[in-house]
C-alpha cells in the first residue's frame, strides 16, 4: 500500500549519493534497498491512508545537525559512518513520505518540491488532508499522478 511513496523516498536519497560520484553502483542498489526495508517496517503501524496527515511527523526523514536514523541505519549495510554520510549529503534535509505523496525540502528556508503525488481514492467521509489546506491559492489543480526527478 505505501510500496510507491517508500520507493520514491529511498531512490530520492539514493539520487543525491550517486550524485557525489564516492559510491559504487552496487553500495547505491544496497543502500537503496536497506532504506526502503527500514522504511517500510517504520511506517507499518503509522500508515493511514483514510488520513495521510495523520503520522506525518513520525514519518518525516530529517537530517539537520544529526542524522535521520533510518538513513545512518541504511548507510551502515554499506560500510559508510554516519560523518561520512553528513559529507555527501545536504546538511538541512527534511523529507515527508505520506500516503499520496511524498515530498522535501533542501535548507530550513528551501522550497518544498513535490517527488510523488497521486489523488487518493474517492471517500465521502475523509476531510481534506493538512497539504490541501496549505495549497490554497494555487494557481491550477494537481495531476492525478506526477513525478519529479532532480538533478544536480
Amino acid at each position: 500500500m505505501m510500496k510507491t511513496e517508500v520507493s520514491t523516498a529511498a531512490n530520492f536519497v539514493t539520487r543525491l549519493l550517486r550524485g557525489t560520484g564516492l559510491l559504487s553502483e552496487e553500495q547505491l542498489q544496497q543502500f537503496r534497498f536497506s532504506l526502503e526495508e527500514s522504511l517500510g517496517d517504520h511506517y507499518q503501524h503509522h500508515w493511514f491512508p483514510n488520513a495521510p496527515c495523520r503520522g506525518s511527523g513520525y514519518r518525516c526523514i530529517r537530517i539537520n545537525h544529526k542524522m535521520d536514523p533510518l538513513i545512518g541505519k541504511a548507510a551502515c549495510t554499506i560500510g559508510l559512518t554516519k560523518e561520512r554520510l553528513f559529507s555527501l549529503l545536504p546538511s538541512e534535509l527534511t523529507m515527508w513520505v505520506d500516503p499520496y505523496e511524498v515530498s522535501y525540502r533542501i535548507g530550513e528556508d528551501g522550497s518544498i518540491c513535490v517527488l510523488y503525488e497521486s489523488t487518493p481514492p474517492p471517500d465521502k467521509n475523509q476531510k481534506d488532508s493538512c497539504k490541501d489546506k496549505l495549497r490554497i491559492g494555487q494557481s491550477s489543480p494537481s495531476k492525478s499522478f506526477g513525478m519529479m526527478t532532480c538533478s544536480s
